[in-house]
């Protein structure tokens, strides 16, 4: 009965305002971005989307570890995939201005590719050796400007709510610019909205925001060992 009544407020009320929002705040990030304002107007729209994405879909977000964070450093985040509400609760609850690796193929997204693409995210592309090169480049490129990224490293949303091997891609800029690497566990946003599913659960999903793993002093990350803690770290909170 409970999730009746959600769904039938789902359509009739929340589904239309988040389209609204969803439209407004690409509008915002479009036009900000293009006067120049880039590197707010990449963050800031974005993220009181995804707390309203969150609020106004009765999801819960707890956050945990903050305070192992510093707001004026440059981060390479990285953080296990369970559903689509990964991107809405750490868009709206990380408070730490980043810009996303996120598939090319979402490039394709109406409006949102477009915001996403003029405000400086980055779009993998792996259809080809050159354009891996070039992925890479315009990351690092953010990264030298003083600008910290998240990336799922798993690649896709878990298929069974597990955590799977890691892809080196994000690491590797991690060890090329000697960035602290700060893992986040996602535990929740499987229940909410898998991978396969359209419409989401009302739920509660708790962020848990890592120390960070530095370089050596002296030294660079090496990159086995920099995945193997990234990986143990996240799994010790879910």
């Amino acid at each position: 009965m409970k999730l009746a009544l959600y769904y039938i407020y789902l359509f009739l009320i929340a589904i239309p305002l988040l389209l609204t929002i969803t439209i407004l705040a690409a509008g915002i990030t479009i036009i900000g971005s293009a006067l120049g304002g880039g590197r707010f107007f990449g963050y800031w729209p974005g993220s009181i989307w995804g707390r309203l994405f969150c609020i106004i879909s009765l999801v819960r977000v707890k956050v945990y570890g903050r305070e192992n964070i510093s707001r004026g450093q440059s981060y390479v985040f990285v953080a296990n995939h369970q559903g689509a509400y990964d991107i809405f609760s750490i868009y709206g609850y990380l408070g730490h201005n980043f810009r996303w690796m996120m598939k090319k193929s979402l490039e394709r997204i109406p409006l949102v590719g477009y915001s996403c693409k003029v405000s400086g995210h980055i779009f993998v592309d792996n259809s080809s050796p050159s354009a891996v090169k070039a992925t890479m480049e315009a990351a690092e490129r953010r990264l030298a400007g003083g600008m910290s990224v998240v990336v799922f490293p798993e690649g896709s949303r878990t298929l069974d709510g597990r955590m799977h091997t890691f892809r080196r891609g994000a690491f590797s800029l991690a060890v090329e610019f000697g960035l602290p690497v700060v893992p986040i566990t996602i535990d929740g946003a499987y229940t909410i909205l898998r991978r396969g599913s359209f419409l989401p659960r009302p739920g509660r999903i708790t962020l848990t925001i890592h120390k960070p793993i530095e370089a050596p002093e002296g030294g660079r990350h090496e990159l086995a060992d920099l995945m193997d803690k990234s990986y143990k770290a996240i799994a010790s909170a879910l």
